[in-house]
């Protein structure tokens, strides 16, 4: 079966095509546009620029679907339109001007799907495995607990702690209860989504140019973490967009999304982070096909 994902985070909004078959998602394409719907999420509205941008990148995959010929299609919102106070207002705007339906996901939902994606791509022992999706509005961590999934979501994203001007202790107070919970469990691997983790192995490689089958299964120290996150406080914003591998759209919020994956794998007491290109596009996908 053909199925269409498109994912509305804080940050960006991607698409993933993709053929589903017996549990296996093959990736027919792929699309970001960095639409910055969580612009002035402190404020806790959606403005109206930034839906207008989002709204034409969910227009533009549309498009896509219909032209690759899927068979579904489920389009899922995350962090800022499940925080926003006039998220009906959006949800509206999507329905009224292209017919379609939005999924605004709960934090759980969120994660579980993240966690499904992540074991649809790497092969990791679900029992010992803590999965961290890093967006621009929250932090999802999901790992096992008593034989059942556990996860929690923290509003605490790259987008959210750079305009609240976060620092490090701030970040860590909001991470640490979650953490804390993970802690009680025998957690001895720790894999990660989302764009400042993919950004991440990225840098770390040096990469003029993308590419996901580098950053799949790459393995992050914290040393590399801290030794990257050093010198992109070092940096002005214009620096920091020549960096290879970090794009320049994300050069304002990196170090807020750096500092939480620091704290995450510090307050774990893991030395690697597995970096997965399956995220929860291909648990939409994997959901939508059932």
């Amino acid at each position: 079966m053909r199925v269409a994902a498109v994912d509305i985070g804080t940050n960006s909004t991607r698409l993933l095509v993709a053929d589903v078959s017996g549990g296996s998602v093959t990736a027919v394409e792929t699309r970001l546009v960095t639409t910055r719907l969580g612009e002035g999420i402190s404020e806790g509205v959606l403005l109206p620029g930034a839906m207008e941008r989002t709204l034409e990148a969910i227009r533009c995959f549309y498009e896509t679907y219909l032209r690759l010929g899927a068979e579904q299609l489920v389009i899922a919102a995350t962090s800022a339109v499940r925080d926003a106070a006039n998220r009906d207002v959006f949800l509206e705007m999507v329905r009224r001007r292209l017919g379609l339906d939005v999924w605004v996901l709960s934090g759980e939902e969120e994660a579980a799907l993240s966690y499904q994606g992540v074991l649809s791509g790497l092969a990791v022992d679900p029992q010992s495995t803590a999965v961290v999706d890093v967006g621009g509005g929250s932090t999802e961590l999901i790992w096992h607990k008593g034989g059942r999934l556990a996860c929690l979501s923290v509003r605490a994203g790259a987008v959210r702690m750079t305009e609240e001007g976060a620092d490090g202790p701030r970040i860590a107070a909001v991470l640490e209860p979650a953490l804390a919970e993970v802690r009680k469990c025998p957690v001895s691997c720790l894999a990660g989504v989302g764009g400042t983790i993919t950004t991440l192995a990225a840098m770390d490689q040096n990469m003029a140019v993308y590419d996901p089958s580098r950053v799949h299964g790459y393995c992050l120290t914290a040393e590399a973490v801290r030794r990257m996150l050093t010198r992109l406080e070092s940096l002005s914003v214009a620096d920091r967009k020549r960096l290879p591998g970090l794009q320049p759209e994300r050069a304002d919020i990196i170090v807020a999304g750096v500092i939480i994956v620091k704290t995450v794998m510090e307050g774990l007491g893991l030395d690697c982070l597995l970096v997965s290109e399956c995220d929860i596009l291909n648990g939409l996908v994997l959901e939508k096909s059932k």
